[in-house]
């Protein structure tokens, strides 16, 4: 099997021909047989991560995603913002492999399996920015294969829009686009951290939201990632969380007071703007 990833999509999403996209396509339409190819795909797609496990306690958050998420360690951001506000604590589990697509991921069946230990009041869906209309197709289509596994278990899914990279800036309107779709496909929350990005760069677009591979985010990317999920899934404010934070992992992060406040400006607009 060939891992699919369109061209300029580079985290989560599928290269190769339009035929052999099509064919993704095809599979995730036909989800009562998608059971019988997961033996073959999971050989494919392996990929050796050490074993997800719940970090903390209180209500309990599951991300599926990539890259973007365990770089930085976003779910410890968010996890921290809670531990900080004191506003009850959060409980976070990780199941993230380089490069997948949220297909990819119920080829392998570990998110399937994760999800159906239960206990989880969000399961977070992220893949990479799709939006190209094949990558846009395969993250509806994936979804709704997730959300009734997730409400099986009493959760609630929530949509985690991803940034394209740096030398894709204009295709952030179709991306922020995708995932709304997504999350009102399945009656899920709609988490806005690419809005975020843009609301921060209008007010200063000098902000470095990206890494030095143009693809990941920097700290201050993730702290600004974090605090728009953090927000949307705790129902809090963003105004008056912390700028320095200790992660349960024993990792830190620091902003000064007037960039701290921009970002907390910007995900308090695309909070409001995306309600």
């Amino acid at each position: 099997m060939r891992r699919l990833v369109t061209p300029g999509e580079r985290v989560g999403t599928t290269h190769g021909t339009a035929r052999a996209a099509r064919d993704i396509v095809a599979v995730m339409r036909c989800i009562p047989r998608l059971v019988a190819v997961v033996a073959v795909a999971a050989s494919c797609l392996s990929v050796g991560t050490s074993a997800p496990h719940l970090v903390g306690e209180g209500r309990q958050v599951l991300f599926i995603g990539n890259s973007y998420t365990y770089v930085n360690d976003l779910p410890g951001i968010v996890q921290a913002l809670a531990d900080s506000a004191g506003s009850g604590a959060i409980a976070v589990e990780t199941v993230a492999q380089p490069d997948y697509a949220l297909v990819d991921h119920l080829a392998d069946g570990l998110a399937q399996r994760e999800i159906a230990r239960g206990g989880w009041a969000f399961v977070v869906l992220q893949q990479g920015p799709s939006s190209v209309e094949l990558n846009r197709d395969t993250l509806r289509l994936a979804t709704k294969t997730f959300a009734p596994l997730i409400a099986g278990v009493g959760a609630k899914p929530a949509l985690f829009s991803a940034w394209p990279t740096a030398g894709r800036r204009a295709d952030f309107p179709r991306a922020i686009e995708s995932y709304k779709l997504a999350a009102v496909d399945v009656g899920g929350l709609f988490l806005p951290v690419a809005p975020a990005w843009l609301a921060a760069w209008d007010r200063d677009p000098t902000l470095a939201l990206y890494a030095a591979d143009g693809l990941h985010a920097s700290s201050m990317g993730s702290y600004l990632s974090a605090l728009v999920i953090y927000a949307r899934l705790m129902n809090r404010p963003v105004f008056g969380l912390p700028r320095s934070l200790r992660l349960r992992s024993g990792a830190t992060m620091s902003f000064d007071a007037a960039t701290a406040r921009l970002l907390q400006d910007a995900a308090e607009a695309a909070l409001a703007a995306n309600p």
